[in-house]
């Protein structure tokens, strides 16, 4: 699970890593013969029954530094991955994070050029809402309004969803399965892990190789074991 790609002299919430150290995990993944791929394409590997050596790369709420540093890198190697943006915010700021420091959003044309550099468009929601807080008409517009404005912005079937700050509960999964989406990413959704609350590992600045080492083999730990799904997660291995 990554979200920005840049260079941030701060970053209070742990959600930055450098071109640099992206460079220097992909890597990782490319010579133990991993492929980065979107959370679309790991899941239809896995229902044809063979998604090994792929690994499913997501980047959350859409920030324009996604197609300055991350697509160029990603394309170096041969990678693909979802990017889950906010229709709601198209060009604005992540208004959200209250410690700042602000970055910009992608607008429709740079959702449009991660699109075609072959990169998944997913939601994160209108707003970047906690869906368990909202009444029902918001959290219907967060969910199936928000893959609606995608779908007419990009012409394609938005197929994935990601919720805001990973929170969710049962209602906000019968919500956005309601709303048409084949799957769903999450963090940590315990119990409710499944095709519409995967789970993912965060990837941050301060991972390198011993630090994938370890996530790669802790994160099958994290998932039900009675789930037969695939490793999801940013930056993390499948296999």
């Amino acid at each position: 699970m990554y979200h920005s790609v840049t260079v941030t002299p701060a970053d209070p919430y742990n959600i930055t890593v450098t071109p640099d150290r992206l460079r220097g995990q992909l890597g990782w993944l490319r010579k133990r013969g991993l492929r980065g791929v979107s959370a679309a394409e790991l899941l239809a590997a896995h229902d044809a029954g063979d998604p090994s050596g792929l690994v499913a790369l997501t980047f959350d709420d859409g920030y324009t530094d996604f197609t300055r540093h991350a697509v160029p890198l990603l394309r170096q190697h041969g990678f693909t991955a979802t990017v889950f943006v906010l229709p709601g915010r198209l060009g604005g700021e992540n208004e959200w994070d209250e410690l700042g420091p602000r970055k910009e959003l992608l607008d429709e044309a740079g959702i449009l050029a991660a699109a075609e550099a072959g990169m998944e468009i997913g939601s994160h929601g209108l707003l970047h809402r906690a869906l368990p807080d909202l009444d029902e008409d918001t959290l219907r517009a967060e969910t199936a309004g928000s893959r609606e404005r995608l779908a007419e912005l990009t012409g394609q079937d938005i197929a994935g969803f990601c919720y805001p700050y990973g929170t969710i509960d049962e209602r906000s999964v019968d919500a956005v399965r309601e709303a048409g989406y084949a799957y769903a990413c999450a963090i940590d959704p315990g119990p409710l892990t499944g095709r519409h609350a995967l789970p993912r590992v965060h990837i941050g600045q301060s991972d390198g190789g011993a630090r994938l080492r370890a996530k790669r083999l802790l994160h099958p730990l994290r998932r039900r074991p009675v789930e037969a799904l695939p490793f999801v997660g940013d930056g993390q291995a499948a296999a």
